[in-house]
């Protein structure tokens, strides 16, 4: 049975195949100008808030100061290449759906069955994601919430990897399950029975997001390795078999 590890290796060999490479330009432009400005943005302001979250520290866990800093450090790149990867898919949402329906053919042999002409397809792209922003910042408001209350921010890490494998999960598995006319609602239905499955894959996409420069040529292979889970995890009516 394909695993997480497997799918991605595939899936990046496969988008950076001839043929295959014009899906994959405008998606790293895009990932690139986002990931530049982020980090420009959180270098400046670093120092700042990080000082705020020591100075809500309670007196009483003072003790614990020595692990509250490299608690924040991990906290801030969870929220920072949480943050990169939904912004880089809502902005190259349509290049990452042709990207999925031509690996879909190439590496399936199967047609999506979405029979949308392009400028329709990608319109209903950018409205998927709000769709996915809608169920996804609520969520990361709380988290976020959590992670300045004093005492319960040291669980913050833990509940933002958590979060972060599930929405990464939901974020690239949804490009195929879209092409193949599978609601949002469903989708998170066919993840929810494979949790397994999803959690692994979506994890790894958030490793992958952590390493710096390199997660730039390997987003789009992410989305090629969602294809092939697609087609062995979650292709059936119901999400719990492949064919």
């Amino acid at each position: 049975m394909l695993d997480a590890v497997t799918a991605l290796s595939r899936g990046t060999r496969c988008v950076y195949q001839p043929g295959m490479r014009r899906y994959v330009f405008l998606p790293i432009l895009v990932n690139l100008i986002v990931y530049v400005s982020m980090f420009s943005f959180v270098f400046t302001r670093f120092e700042g808030w990080l000082n705020n979250w020591m100075d809500m520290v309670p007196t009483w866990l003072d003790w614990l100061s020595w692990l509250i800093w490299p608690l924040f450090v991990i906290s801030l790149l969870v929220v920072v290449f949480f943050t990169f990867t939904v912004v880089t898919s809502l902005i190259a949402a349509p290049f990452y759906g042709f990207l999925a329906a031509k690996v879909e053919i190439q590496a399936t042999g199967r047609e999506p069955l979405d029979d949308r002409n392009l400028t329709k397809t990608a319109i209903d792209a950018i409205g998927r994601e709000f769709v996915k922003l809608a169920y996804i910042l609520p969520r990361a408001a709380a988290l976020f919430v959590i992670s300045w209350i004093p005492g319960l921010n040291l669980f913050a890490p833990l509940l933002w990897a958590l979060f972060s494998a599930w929405i990464m999960a939901i974020t690239y598995l949804d490009y195929p399950m879209d092409n193949n006319k599978v609601t949002f609602a469903d989708m998170r239905q066919r993840l929810a029975r494979r949790w397994w499955q999803s959690l692994t894959y979506g994890g790894l996409v958030t490793l992958i997001t952590w390493i710096p420069l390199a997660n730039l040529l390997l987003l789009p292979g992410a989305v090629a390795g969602a294809v092939l889970m697609w087609d062995a995890h979650y292709r059936g009516p119901t999400g719990t078999n492949l064919k």
